[in-house]
């Protein structure tokens, strides 16, 4: 099972040992990269193998990758696994406060707004701009415990500046790696689409403050390919104050 290390100066990881299984968000912002896909989008696996190459590319404290599989392409011919109707009613619901009108695959929305740019050095300068402002918000999260079918844990957030406060909201995600479908019908017919970062299990909008709450894995997921992302996100405007990503570990 996987082990979390320790990372660099901006996120604190407690080892498995002694109990606890941790992380702590940074002084500096880190920027959440929502990817949504569709396995029945021929346009979408080199997305989805960019998205993959985040966590090779970037550090936790710098990028913190998910994607969100929509269920809008299923009548074409391919039912994805992975795809969840609340999550192509997130990105409806974003595209509405950015008053777009158009929802699309695969869209890249960094810090709750659409970026376009996603596969270029714009991307880069982005998330440098994104990494260099002070954080608004904290998070920590702890796995309480790591059971063959979830996760249980404990989740925090806190805004110091009360005028942040009002419309902000917390949102938790279980993801897994690793994931492999043998497409047989639809636009990607023929191919092994893989996957990583891939949410499981959606839970929020939350109250800041802390709370305990059990994710649900796959039947067969592996604890060493899942985790945990948490996020602050203003309701109104979809501005991401603060992210963070914890490896799945023993307690």
């Amino acid at each position: 099972m996987r082990i979390a290390l320790a990372f660099l100066a901006a996120v604190y990881l407690t080892p498995a040992y002694g109990g606890s299984c941790s992380a702590r968000s940074g002084a500096r912002t880190t920027a959440l990269v929502e990817l949504y896909t569709s396995e029945g989008c021929s346009s979408c696996p080199p997305a989805d193998r960019w998205l993959s190459q985040l966590g090779k590319s970037y550090r936790s404290e710098q990028v913190v990758p998910l994607a969100l599989h929509v269920d809008y392409w299923d009548y074409i011919g391919w039912k994805d696994p992975y795809a969840k109707r609340e999550f192509s009613q997130r990105q409806r619901k974003l595209s509405q406060l950015q008053r777009v009108a158009l929802v699309y695959t695969p869209q890249v929305l960094l810090q709750g707004k659409d970026f376009r740019s996603w596969g270029g050095a714009e991307f880069e300068r982005a998330v440098a701009r994104i990494n260099a402002q002070p954080a608004r918000a904290s998070l920590e999260l702890e796995i309480l415990a790591t059971l063959p079918e979830a996760l249980e844990l404990r989740a925090q957030a806190k805004i110091p500046d009360p005028a942040q406060r009002t419309d902000a909201a917390l949102y938790i995600a279980a993801y897994e790696n690793r994931l492999e479908s043998r497409v047989s019908a639809g636009e990607n017919r023929g191919r092994l689409l893989t996957h990583d970062y891939v949410a499981l299990e959606w839970q929020g909008p939350y109250a800041l403050g802390e709370r305990q709450m059990k994710l649900a894995l796959l039947p067969k997921a592996k604890t060493g390919d899942s985790g945990v992302v948490a996020f602050v996100q203003n309701r109104r405007t979809a501005e991401v104050l603060q992210a963070l990503r914890l490896a799945a570990c023993w307690p």
